[in-house]
């Protein structure tokens, strides 16, 4: 591999990587099994202890 060649590769990765960290990802965030079922059992808790009023 030549010189240049070299010098426009690093230069490319390092422009690549920028651009990488200005774009973020629309990918939800993971969250875990054991977490979601923790959430859910708040969500269940609250929503039991609230009233319910009926018009």
């Amino acid at each position: 591999m030549n010189r240049t060649k070299k010098i426009t590769l690093n230069f490319k990765k390092k422009s690549q990587k920028a651009n990488s960290k200005l774009h973020s990802s629309n990918k939800p965030k993971y969250v875990s099994k054991a977490e979601r079922e923790r959430l859910a059992k708040i969500d269940a808790t609250q929503t039991d202890s609230e009233p319910v009023s009926e018009t």
